[in-house]
C-alpha cells in the first residue's frame, strides 16, 4: 500500500512544486478536484487517460496522510 505513495513526486521546477502523479503535470489537486466534482474514478480515467487506477488511489491516500497530522494546542 505503501508504495502507491511512490507515484507522487514532487519537483521544484514541476507545477510549481506541488505534488504530481508519476513526474507528469497532473496534479493531485487535479485529481482531487474531479473527484468533488462529482466524477467517479472511471470517468476520471477516460478523461485523463495516462493515468491509471493505482493513481488516483495514490493521490486520495497521499492527500489523507498530509491532512492527518498532529496539531499541538499551547
Amino acid at each position: 500500500m505503501s508504495n502507491l505513495l511512490e507515484r507522487i513526486t514532487v519537483n521544484p521546477r514541476q507545477c510549481g512544486g506541488r505534488p504530481c502523479i508519476r513526474g507528469m503535470r497532473i496534479r493531485v489537486s487535479d485529481v482531487l478536484d474531479l473527484f468533488a466534482a462529482g466524477l467517479s474514478a472511471e470517468q476520471i480515467l477516460e478523461e485523463m487517460p495516462d493515468l491509471e487506477a493505482d493513481d488516483l488511489k495514490a493521490a486520495l491516500m497521499y492527500a489523507s496522510r498530509k491532512l492527518n497530522h498532529p496539531v499541538l494546542v499551547a
